[in-house]
């Protein structure tokens, strides 16, 4: 979603290019993986002497804390607030991941934590592409609710005839979504040349143009990103709950078979040795 801002909104309302906009998009989200890079090793070094629940539990509620702090932010930010957003949401995950890791291999037995690894690794990819479905429905329920007013009005404010406007306007969210992700301005295709040959060179050059798109999705695009931000809240809150519960330090003993076996010759040779001194 955070790329999906950059580049569908941002990133062309302040002068780049469509076609430049996925690379610079990631290049503005390095402070987050900078934050994971940061906290992940110092956490799980410190979960090794106190723990993995301050540690995990702490990075959930900063995480709520972070996206928290992205339903604050305006549409047309200021990058240097967001970068420290989103590199404190990746300090949040990096001070999470490596706790909890380490909390799922110490709670299972030496002979047994290749199968736990892999276990866990499944159930993180399957959830992955899970939770991206969950999230672009949850921003497409935003989008629906928004959009077809906002490009009705836009359109047709800037000489759009009204049927070809309410066309477009009930087009599927889901398109002006992935256009944005993407990096295009879908107008000039979806209006056509017909239509864009009916307007004033003024009108076919802003309705095309790098600002104009971008500023009409803003308003949509927040609100469906507002529900979002706080289902993931909900699920930060609940994941740090659950890491609370997991209780203190824990690291699986077993006891190997040889030494049950010499535990009790000893066990047994301690009874005689009593009985004899006892006769």
């Amino acid at each position: 979603m955070l790329v999906i801002w950059l580049q569908g909104v941002w990133l062309p309302e302040h002068g780049y290019s469509f076609e430049r906009t996925p690379l610079w998009a990631g290049i503005y989200m390095i402070p987050l993986t900078v934050g994971f890079l940061v906290a992940g090793p110092a956490s799980g070094f410190l979960t090794d002497r106190f723990g993995a629940r301050p540690f995990a539990t702490g990075g959930m509620l900063l995480a709520a804390a972070t996206f928290a702090a992205l339903m604050a932010v305006p549409v047309n930010f200021n990058y240097a607030l967001f970068a420290f957003v989103i590199f404190a949401n990746g300090i949040a995950f990096g001070l999470f991941a490596a706790p909890n890791t380490t909390s799922i291999m110490n709670s299972v037995p030496a002979r047994h934590r290749g199968v736990a690894s892999g276990m866990r690794g499944t159930f993180q990819n399957a959830a992955m592409p899970i939770s991206i479905g969950i999230f672009f429905s949850l921003m497409i329920i935003g989008l629906s609710s928004q959009v077809p007013h906002t490009m009705l009005t836009g359109l047709t404010a800037n000489g759009v005839p009204i049927a070809t406007a309410q066309r477009l306007a009930h087009l599927p969210p889901v398109g002006y979504l992935f256009a944005a992700f993407l990096g295009t301005n879908p107008l000039r295709s979806l209006l056509g040349p017909k239509v864009l040959s009916a307007l004033t060179p003024a009108q076919q050059a802003h309705l095309t143009g790098r600002g104009f798109f971008p500023s009409l999705i803003s308003a949509p695009f927040k609100h469906g990103l507002m529900i979002v931000l706080a289902f993931a809240i909900v699920m930060c809150l609940l994941a740090a709950w659950a890491s609370w519960l997991r209780g203190a330090k824990y690291i699986h003993h077993e006891t190997a078979p040889g030494d049950s076996v010499a535990g009790r010759k000893t066990a047994v040779r301690s009874r005689s040795e009593v009985v004899h001194h006892g006769a």
